[in-house]
């Protein structure tokens, strides 16, 4: 039995799609079956489309930030301290 491979990105690992019509077909497949809400951005290493969870239309996700955006960004860590000045 053939099963069907699908071509990844040499950078994200992330599947690719030839256009932007199949990629979302994919997302909208995910979500029936998964449950899982998907988003279709064009990737800028292989100019592929691609799938992702972070939604492209709000504001940027900052790990490690506070939440007003200000300060340091912390040690992702386990146990770190930071040091005192």
């Amino acid at each position: 039995m053939h099963y069907f491979t699908p071509k990844r990105c040499a950078n994200t690992q992330k599947i690719m799609y030839h256009d932007k019509v199949q990629a979302q077909r994919a997302a909208d497949r995910s979500l029936v079956e998964r449950g899982a809400e998907l988003w279709v951005y064009r990737c800028e290493y292989c100019g592929q489309w691609h799938l992702t969870h972070h939604d492209p239309s709000g504001a940027p996700l900052l790990r490690g930030l506070k939440p007003s955006g200000g300060g340091r960004p912390r040690s992702r860590k386990r146990g770190f301290k930071p040091r005192r000045h």
